[in-house]
């Protein structure tokens, strides 16, 4: 096996191949999605569109010492995908699905898939079988995410009882500095699996990705309006009643004696009944824009229209899958500068992992720096997750 010191050197390299896209221009500049705080300059943005072709590039960049960096849909806002003067790789066409095994719900994916067509792939193949599987989970919020920066991120979603993303792999193929093929799994090459899920891409380039499927399931949504105080101890009474998924989405009106104290709490059980699953409501992409735009205008008028449409929505009914898809306007900011004016601004997002004893006060406290301070809150989302007992970088510790 390499060493940790010989795989994470910094040769990575590139000689455009034969058949690999690439943009050539006197600048190219990339940029992350929403924040833009990310502007880069690179040397040369290439699109392999195969496995090979990207193993190829690798290879002859490995001979010319040049950087590579890897970007997918390119959501990430701590920079880590752009490399001034590199050879950027787009990793978004390698997005075929190239095996599934139904018998034990095993499906290996390029990287470059997004989490949409990941899902109507297996979805297809799957037909009307009566055993089906679908994925345990994936980000919230949104889904033009490819795999395998998901993978990179170690990611979670809205389980109530799960671990990061780590724990639904089986196995993905890696691409060392000097172009080698490495398949990682829990018993082979076990410390690059275990360093290479969750370290954004600082220690190879994924090809492919295996994910374990679950069975998919129905489930009906439970929504109330509850406080934060008794967050945890509700978390907990949905864990013993077998709810899998849930969060609580806070008031964000910072006017409010409410702000951050109250919230909508929804969460989601299965059911084995032969009813239907019908989601009657849903929110539409301008229903979206027009809950950000209040959320920039009139928080306390966003929150209550926000909190009114779920309490609506109690009692529907969702695959455990399809349901974690959501709507997703990448563009958003432009279209409200065009709404409302304004001066051009980043939308920033962070995660904060908080002892689930100490939430309440912790939402207390943060209530009062975030006003303090005049920091407009347009959105905010307290989830659970497992400790990550696996991965070298974790992040979940507790």
């Amino acid at each position: 096996m390499l060493t940790r010191r010989e795989f994470i050197r910094t040769t990575a390299l590139f000689a455009l191949v034969p058949h690999a896209f690439a943009h050539r221009r006197a600048e190219i500049w990339v940029n992350d999605v929403h924040s833009q705080l990310n502007r880069t300059r690179v040397r040369e943005l290439v699109i392999p569109r195969t496995g090979d072709e990207l193993v190829e590039i690798v290879r002859s960049a490995s001979r010319k010492t040049l950087p590579i960096s890897v970007s997918g849909c390119r959501h990430s806002m701590g920079g880590q995908q752009f490399a001034q003067d590199s050879i950027c790789i787009d990793t978004r066409s390698l997005n075929r699905v190239t095996a599934f095994d139904r018998e034990r719900g095993l499906i290996e994916a390029e990287a470059g898939i997004q989490w949409p067509e990941l899902i109507r792939s297996y979805l297809n193949a799957q037909g009307d079988s009566a055993k089906q599987w679908g994925i345990a989970q994936k980000q919230t919020g949104a889904d033009t995410f490819t795999l395998g920066g998901s993978l990179s991120s170690n990611v979670h979603g809205r389980g109530l009882t799960m671990k990061p993303l780590i724990s639904n792999i089986d196995g993905f193929t890696l691409i060392d500095a000097e172009g080698k093929r490495i398949r990682c799994r829990r018993d082979e090459n076990q410390e690059l699996f275990r360093i290479a899920i969750g370290g954004y891409g600082l220690f190879g380039l994924i090809e492919r990705v295996t994910l374990q499927l679950v069975p998919r399931q129905k489930l009906r949504r439970v929504v109330e309006i509850i406080r934060a105080q008794d967050l945890a101890k509700r978390f907990e009474e949905r864990i013993a009643n077998n709810f899998l998924y849930g969060d609580f989405q806070f008031s964000i009106d910072e006017k409010s004696a409410d702000f951050l104290r109250i919230g909508v709490f929804s969460c989601y059980q299965p059911f084995a009944s032969d009813e239907p699953v019908e989601a009657e409501k849903k929110l539409r992409n301008d229903d979206w824009l027009d809950l950000l735009r209040l959320g920039y205008t009139d928080r306390g008028k966003a929150f209550a229209r926000y909190a009114s449409y779920y309490l609506s929505t109690n009692g529907q009914t969702y695959w455990s899958d399809t349901n974690q898809l959501s709507a997703y306007l990448p563009d958003y900011a432009r279209k409200l500068r065009e709404q409302i004016g304004g001066e051009e601004s980043s939308l920033v997002i962070t995660e904060i992992y908080v002892p689930r004893p100490a939430l309440a006060e912790f939402l207390i406290q943060a209530a009062e720096l975030l006003r303090s301070n005049g920091t407009l809150v347009i959105y905010g989302t307290v989830r659970l997750i497992e400790k990550d007992n696996e991965s070298f970088l974790p992040w979940a510790k507790e």
